[in-house]
């Protein structure tokens, strides 16, 4: 029987595996491109797919949400990390084998996770994940630029959202197939297949090519942010959990906010100083990469930050199925992918703030109709949201990532795209951490307030009382004190009810704030039809030897 490769041989199949196609030919972009899209669409499904698996994921460890949503910001937290360092992995080692290797990280990490006997150790696995995605999300999107010549980077950008679309389509409805007919675990498992078919695709397509200008590695910079960035995390997650009896004035989180702050100065006065630094901050002095990346990071607050809301609104508060929720996101990527080549060919030859901006009217608008959700909201109003929130994600994605890489040198496109998927990553699970703590003390403001309301003395109250009394007694047949205690769960129940969805349409109030706030920058942003000629007729920078 022969043997299983390992490891090491897979290493060096990839590193002696001669592409079949030839760089020269105008279709080996695009098999490139699709070949970054298979990376792409991974990373994006891990993130959507979760959502509709958390109520089962929570059940079945017994935890809350104040503990579970350490699994989308462990995720985003480890991507987030990682998303810098994979540009220097990728000059120092080559593009295609960290694209590869981010791609078996990833799968590795979804193997883990299916087979997580506890929440800490699922949690563990998707920090693995994690970081396989901050390998393929940069080093895909530097691919992609270095690729295609500016006149074509706008379409390409687009076609590759298509491939976040289709995630965000049907990442919840075969999320929400597998948990209601299978078992939670299994939303992992699929990933392996898709993994290992883009790991196969990797080595037969791309041409391998490596930076000659090799910088050092920052370690300083390395450390100090990955301390940094899940300290304030914790902070923000842990001030108001059911299991911080002393709040923000807590001294574990005290510290922690001590030690975030630490971090983060080192990390600045590091990046400022060394002479080759993690992150370089210095081309967020590009007018428009800075203003774009401050656009970037606003909107990640609002728009990452709320995708858990909708799938616990329709499982806890209206009664769906997994299989039922993730259906109703499925318009949501189709409508994305259908209008990102669009506005990406329209950012090509007109002005990219246009669709920015309305995109980010649209999305905060979508957001505001979610903020009147009620137990009674129909299932047209929810599609009707969902089809705005498709159409601006479209409309945002492709223009702003043209528009901030148009005075970008090609030899630092992969740290540009590396600083602006951080900024978004971090905006994410900031925005995860801030909408979760808030949502967990509106949870208590309102429980409180509706509690304060009921008065047993209140003729009102014994009304109501009374109607749900004769209720139990028609339905269950029980009568006087069981039918009166039955009445008054009821009640209650329908109270905590209201106050939980009350939280969540004050976490899309918020949302919508954000996201408006988001729009303010755009419009200081420079991306005139002429700016975008003059970036498309200047010659390319000749392209280093591959090996």
């Amino acid at each position: 029987m022969h043997k299983l490769p390992g490891i090491k041989h897979l290493l060096e199949f990839v590193r002696t595996q001669n592409s079949t196609f030839d760089t020269a030919s105008p279709t080996y972009r695009w098999w490139l491109l699709a070949n970054v899209m298979i990376g792409t669409f991974m990373a994006v499904l891990d993130a959507t797919i979760v959502n509709v698996g958390l109520p089962k994921i929570m059940a079945s460890y017994g935890v809350g949400i104040d503990k579970i949503e350490w699994v989308l910001t462990a995720y985003m937290l480890s991507l987030a990390v990682m998303l810098p360092t994979s540009g220097w992995l990728a000059d120092k080692f080559g593009y295609k084998r960290v694209y590869f290797f981010g791609l078996f990280l990833f799968t590795l990490g979804s193997f883990l996770c299916g087979m997580s006997p506890n929440e800490d150790i699922l949690i563990f696995s998707r920090v693995i994940q994690g970081l396989g995605a901050g390998c393929l999300m940069p080093v895909g999107m530097a691919i992609i630029t270095r690729e295609f010549p500016p006149e074509q980077r706008g379409i390409a950008l687009g076609f590759w959202s298509i491939a976040s679309a289709a995630s965000v389509s049907f990442g919840p409805l075969i999320g929400g197939y597998l948990v209601d007919n299978f078992s939670w675990p299994l939303i992992f498992d699929v990933n392996i297949p898709i993994g290992i078919g883009g790991m196969l695709a990797t080595a037969i397509i791309q041409k391998e090519f490596r930076n000659k200008n090799l910088r050092s590695f920052d370690v300083v910079g390395f450390i100090s942010v990955s301390i940094f960035l899940p300290v304030l995390l914790y902070a923000l997650t842990e001030g108001n959990a059911a299991t911080n009896s002393g709040g923000w004035h807590s001294p574990i989180i005290l510290i922690c906010f001590g030690i975030a702050a630490l971090s983060f100065t080192i990390f600045l006065v590091n990046e400022f100083l060394v002479k080759e630094p993690l992150i370089d901050l210095r081309l967020l002095g590009n007018y428009n990469f800075g203003i774009s990346a401050l656009v970037m990071f606003i909107f990640g607050i609002g728009m990452f930050g709320s995708t858990f809301l909708i799938p616990l609104y329709l499982q806890n508060s209206m009664g769906y199925t997994a299989i039922q929720a993730g259906a109703v996101f499925l318009p949501l990527g189709f409508i994305q992918g259908f209008i990102a080549p669009v506005a990406g060919m329209f950012s090509d030859k007109v002005n990219p703030k246009i669709p920015i901006i309305l995109g980010a009217l649209l999305l905060a608008f979508s957001f505001y109709l979610n903020s009147s959700m009620s137990y009674q909201t129909e299932l047209d109003y929810i599609m009707m949201t969902l089809y705005i929130r498709g159409l601006s994600m479209g409309l945002l994605f492709g223009p702003l990532t043209t528009i901030s890489l148009l005075s970008i040198p090609r030899h630092k496109m992969a740290q540009a795209s590396g600083i602006s998927n951080v900024i978004r990553q971090v905006g994410g699970s900031f925005g995860v951490a801030l909408l979760t703590s808030i949502f967990s003390s509106r949870i208590t403001f309102h429980s409180q307030l509706y509690g304060e309301a009921l008065q047993a003395s209140s003729p009102v109250y014994q009304s109501v009382v009374s109607h749900l009394g004769s209720y139990v007694t028609s339905v269950t047949g029980n009568v006087g004190p069981t039918a009166v205690s039955q009445a008054k769960y009821i009640l209650q129940s329908n109270l905590s009810k209201q106050a939980f969805i009350q939280s969540i349409d004050d976490d899309f109030m918020l949302a919508a704030i954000i996201t408006l706030i988001s729009a303010i920058p755009v419009f200081f942003l420079k991306g005139s039809k002429k700016k975008l000629q003059q970036n498309a007729n200047q010659p390319p920078v000749a392209k280093q030897p591959s090996e």
